[in-house]
């Protein structure tokens, strides 16, 4: 039965990582497109913000990622 935690903490990793993961790109895609477009600047607000959605998503990913290793941790000291 101590199994469906550790299934429990996966999915809600895998969840919380994939919206973290595809949301700021899939927004700097949309937002740098339609800035290039309606200054005529193509491709630099999508390439910039494509990068900076980049740099925010690796920074939330290691802030997340020290999170559930607590998360994990606890659930390790639980079964002792």
């Amino acid at each position: 039965m101590s199994d469906a935690k550790y299934y429990r903490l996966a999915a809600r990793i895998f969840a919380d990582f994939s919206g973290t993961i595809a949301v700021p790109a899939v927004l700097g895609a949309f937002l740098g497109k339609w800035l290039d477009i309606r200054y005529g600047t193509e491709p630099r607000f999508l390439i910039g913000f494509l990068a900076l959605a980049f740099t925010l998503t690796a920074a939330m990913v290691i802030r997340k990622a020290k999170k559930y290793k607590q998360a994990y941790e606890s659930l390790m000291k639980e079964e002792k």
